[in-house]
């Protein structure tokens, strides 16, 4: 009944609006659309437009293409220009900085972590991203729980193990996480170790072991960063390799209950959907059957 009532406020409120920012990626971004849209639709509280890049050898319609914004309350940016994607326009630059600077909500999604090497701003949005080793702080988390810094130079540039189910541990409390277990099995997941960047502003959320044969220390998986007066939320869930279907990393229970979740604090709202039955604990991940994909 408390679930039913906090959904019933929200409706009063209206649907969050969101935007995704697609068109090019190393990932499957056609699918990864169509997957978040599909998770996102059952809650009936988002309204969800895509502004799709135009392809790059389009220059004039590349040049022209302008997302508006300030039409609305979240962002969710999967384009990542690793192996020859372009950056955006100037324009769109400035207006996706000034659009969180001034208070809008942004989830960087997967892979878009990797993106705009050597755009300033971007990277102090995301706060720790796919870096070498000399462009910025990382962040590891110590056996107990501490953050220990690494400055530039220092250890190695940003990678990853194989990929594979790993446990999650929450680290301190936030409302994403609001009634969540302590620690989860997840499938599917990459963490990357020595992500970089300004690494100001952010709380790590979330934290796995890496895979990486011979290393295995802890980093994080989920975190936030305040720019401006903007709110960001990172994390790795949610890769999408082409030739992927159906990929487990967007089953899982947990991912597609902390997506929505994310979306509802990125746009100040009260973290209102419930943490399900089937959310997984410590003993086996939860995958749920595919996700019915909400293409145009």
């Amino acid at each position: 009944m408390v679930a039913a009532l906090c959904f019933a406020t929200h409706a009063a409120e209206g649907n969050i609006r969101v935007l995704i920012l697609d068109g090019f990626s190393n990932h499957d971004w056609r699918q990864t659309t169509a997957q978040l849209r599909g998770i996102l639709a059952p809650t009936g509280l988002f309204d969800v437009s895509v502004s799709t890049a135009p392809d790059k050898t389009k220059a004039e319609a590349f040049a022209r293409w302008r997302p508006n914004f300030s039409d609305y309350q979240v962002v969710i940016q999967t384009c990542n220009d690793i192996g020859g994607g372009p950056s955006w326009p100037e324009p769109v630059k400035k207006d996706f900085a000034d659009f969180v600077r001034g208070g809008g909500g942004v989830y960087i999604f997967h892979s878009a972590e990797n993106a705009f090497v050597g755009w300033k701003e971007y990277e102090a949005i995301v706060g720790l991203c796919w870096r070498n080793k000399d462009l910025g702080t990382a962040i590891r988390v110590q056996e107990a729980g501490q953050l220990l810094r690494i400055p530039p130079g220092q250890g190695s540039g940003t990678g990853h193990g194989p990929r594979g189910t790993v446990l999650l541990t929450c680290l301190g409390e936030h409302p994403i996480h609001a009634g969540l277990p302590p620690a989860w099995l997840t499938p599917g997941i990459e963490v990357y170790y020595f992500a970089r960047g300004p690494a100001e502003n952010v709380q790590v959320l979330s934290y796995g072991r890496d895979t990486k044969p011979g290393q295995g220390w802890l980093w994080p998986v989920e975190w936030t960063v305040t720019y401006g007066q903007g709110r960001v939320y990172v994390s790795t869930f949610g890769h999408v390799w082409k030739g992927d279907v159906d990929p487990a990393s967007l089953r899982c229970a947990a991912v597609q209950t902390i997506i929505p979740r994310a979306l509802q604090w990125l746009a100040r709202r009260p973290v209102t959907v419930p943490v399900p039955a089937d959310f997984p604990g410590t003993n086996a991940v939860s995958i749920r059957p595919p996700v019915v994909a909400v293409q145009d």
